[in-house]
């Protein structure tokens, strides 16, 4: 939690805060809160979270590389700027087609 303090009231760059490493998923959650989560994602080509739901809505934001969402069946490409919202209860999974970071907003409210 401190580490995520010392975040606040500073300017950082996104794609400086997470690294992509070989064969794995990386996460950083830069917000906390009862209300929703802010947390950045690192996936290495091939990495996958397999097909799931979540009760809340939340916004996918590319930073880096190219990343598949599969929303509920159908398969959308993203590319750094892109954004697609999930909404809640709808099924959904992450395929990073090439290296890629990514931010992810989950609001619970």
């Amino acid at each position: 939690m401190d580490e995520v303090k010392a975040l606040y009231g500073t300017r950082e760059h996104l794609v400086d805060m997470i690294t992509v490493q070989a064969g794995a998923v990386v996460s950083r959650t830069l917000v906390d809160r009862p209300t929703g989560t802010v947390t950045l994602f690192a996936f290495d080509a091939g990495q996958k979270l397999s097909e799931h739901t979540a009760p809340f809505d939340a916004m996918v934001h590319v930073l880096t590389g190219k990343v598949a969402i599969v929303l509920a069946g159908v398969r959308h490409e993203l590319t750094p700027g892109d954004a697609i919202i999930m909404p809640g209860g709808v099924p959904h999974a992450v395929d990073a087609i090439e290296p890629c970071t990514w931010l992810l907003t989950m609001i619970r409210s």
